[in-house]
């Protein structure tokens, strides 16, 4: 059932309307069932011919098993990728050939097919059970907790498992102080950037003086080898629709922008219709669920600027305006979008939300490290066997994500390094894969936790030409406003181009660091003040690195 046709007018018919889900779907709970990743990775694998192929095999066989298409299940680089349910069997780098034997062997005589079953990287055993496998055993799931499990288009997957109960919570127990209060206790810190505490930043927009407000989202995901907020939107879009809910509740907001990539088509169309679902169940628009409170959503498309992932430069771009950042202060939550106060927050810190308010902030608290709680979602690229969409307790080690849930560096050679937090970021040497991956920590080692792309690097990349791919995006990608990024990142790139070129000259390694110092400390926005780090952090940890040129006869970066 789903509610197209059905208003949902109270907390208690949202209830009702979540058993009778309940009730169709546990009738069906010893049925087989096909969970099939549709997330954007699995799709360009060839995701919706294998659907294809095993429709025609399940309907030959005439079995009735139904097949759902889902968002990301996780291990991108397996795809295309399916579990079968209630075994809890995942079959992994599948083609539409194998349909047959996956239908004849498994559907029809309950046989594992062992061929497509995932190895244990350590041993190289077929692993049997999905929960058994090292890349799902050691994460924890909240924001991604519905990803891989529900049909994002069928907004009853999601009231199944307690969709829109956290958003009815707060509508008719809770005032806005104490949502703003839930939040701040649980410790939630932004996921998109610095990690600004998400309370701190929703207190000031409430508190700040104005009828109008606006609660945004900014899914402008730029990070060369990011895809976490893409993979949220197209695998839960409901858990940011309801998060951003709660948050104009908490704010005193009555209308809502989402900034999305339209790079991102996927994850607009099932954004959109999300979005229709909700306001057609009653869970968008006027008195949702009986109250007296009004939110409205409405996509707004960038074109691809990375810059418009800095707050202001976003708003100006929604504005229709060109996306340049402006001074501040004021900042946003007194004077954002449209002048008025304004909250921004990354799809991956709505997603948490509503998580949050249901489960309680202790709850969320007792994860993560002292100083920053709860998970975080890397996009696991690079040299790594097992890459793809994670997500684990903050504090993790490096050396756990890549080793335990990465399964280690492809083909048997060493780890070199790992860019994280993308162009506002920095590299991590081996010497620190037990360090654990905080907010603090990573700060101290001359990086940023950022969005959560993850890089790993084997020992055949070049530091030198890492730094000068960054290096060469940013400057390509800045605005041009301000001197300091525009001019000063220019020359970055020359020094290293003329290094990597063989040409470099004794004290290249001196004027990057003075440079990259004077960029940080007079730069304009976020962007310009974090573009150095990935040759600062290169610098520090890779400073003897031999340019595979002739570089070495060339010039002294000892």
């Amino acid at each position: 059932m789903e509610p197209a046709s059905v208003k949902i007018t109270s907390l208690q018919e949202l209830a009702q309307f979540k058993k009778s889900v309940c009730d169709e779907k546990q009738q069906k709970a010893s049925q087989k069932k096909i969970l099939l990743c549709a997330g954007a990775g699995c799709i360009a694998s060839g995701s919706l011919q294998l659907k294809k192929a095993l429709e025609g095999k399940i309907e030959e066989e005439n079995l009735g098993v139904e097949i759902v298409e889902t968002g990301c299940l996780g291990p991108c680089a397996q795809g295309p990728v399916i579990v079968i349910e209630p075994d809890q069997i995942l079959y992994e780098n599948l083609k539409p050939e194998d349909a047959a034997e996956i239908v004849g062997e498994h559907l029809r005589k309950n046989r594992a097919v062992e061929r497509l079953l995932p190895r244990n990287a350590k041993n190289n055993q077929p692993v049997l059970k999905q929960s058994d496998s090292d890349f799902f055993r050691k994460q924890t799931k909240i924001v991604l907790r519905n990803c891989g499990q529900i049909d994002p288009l069928k907004i009853g997957d999601y009231i199944a498992r307690d969709g829109y109960f956290a958003l009815g919570k707060v509508l008719t127990s809770m005032k806005p102080e104490e949502v703003i209060d839930q939040v701040k206790k649980s410790g939630l810190r932004g996921r998109g950037g610095a990690g600004f505490p998400t309370g701190m930043k929703w207190e000031f927009t409430r508190k700040a003086p104005g009828d109008v407000k606006y609660a945004i989202c900014n899914a402008d995901e730029g990070d060369p080898g990011a895809f976490m907020d893409r993979s949220v939107l197209e695998g839960d879009p409901h858990s940011v629709i309801e998060g951003m809910a709660i948050a104009g509740y908490a704010i005193g907001a009555s209308q809502g922008y989402v900034y999305v990539r339209a790079e991102y088509p996927l994850a607009v169309s099932r954004l959109t219709k999300a979005i229709e679902h909700a306001k057609s169940a009653g869970l968008l628009g006027q008195n949702i669920l009986g109250t007296e409170f009004y939110f409205d959503l409405e996509i707004r498309m960038g074109s691809g600027a990375f810059v418009c992932g800095e707050e202001t430069a976003l708003m100006q771009s929604i504005e229709g305006k060109r996306g340049e950042p402006r001074p501040r202060p004021p900042f946003p939550a007194q004077k954002g979008l449209w002048d008025r106060p304004s909250l921004l927050n990354n799809v991956e810190t709505y997603a948490n939300i509503p998580a949050i308010l249901l489960k309680g902030a202790d709850w969320y608290a007792s994860m993560g490290t002292e100083a920053s709680k709860g998970t975080k979602v890397f996009a696991l690229a690079g040299a790594v066997k097992n890459t793809g969409l994670v997500e684990v307790p903050i504090g993790t080690s490096l050396g756990e994500l890549i080793y335990d849930i990465g399964g280690g560096i492809k083909g048997g050679k060493k780890y070199k390094a790992a860019q994280i937090g993308g162009p506002s970021g920095g590299c991590i040497p081996k010497e620190f894969l037990s360090v654990p991956l905080d907010y603090k920590t990573l700060e101290e080692l001359g990086a940023i936790m950022g969005s959560g792309g993850l890089i790993v690097m084997d020992e055949d990349s070049c530091m030198v030409d890492v730094a000068r791919f960054f290096r060469d995006f940013v400057q390509d990608e800045s605005c041009g406003k301000c001197v300091p990024c525009r001019v000063g990142t220019k020359r970055m790139l020359e020094i290293l181009e003329r290094i990597c070129a063989g040409e470099g000259e004794e004290g290249d390694v001196q004027k990057l660091i003075r440079l990259g110092k004077q960029i940080k400390e007079t730069s304009l926005c976020g962007l310009g003040q974090t573009a150095p780090n990935p040759v600062l952090s290169t610098i520090r940890h890779f400073r003897s690195e031999e340019h595979t040129s002739e570089l070495q006869s060339r010039v002294d970066i000892s």
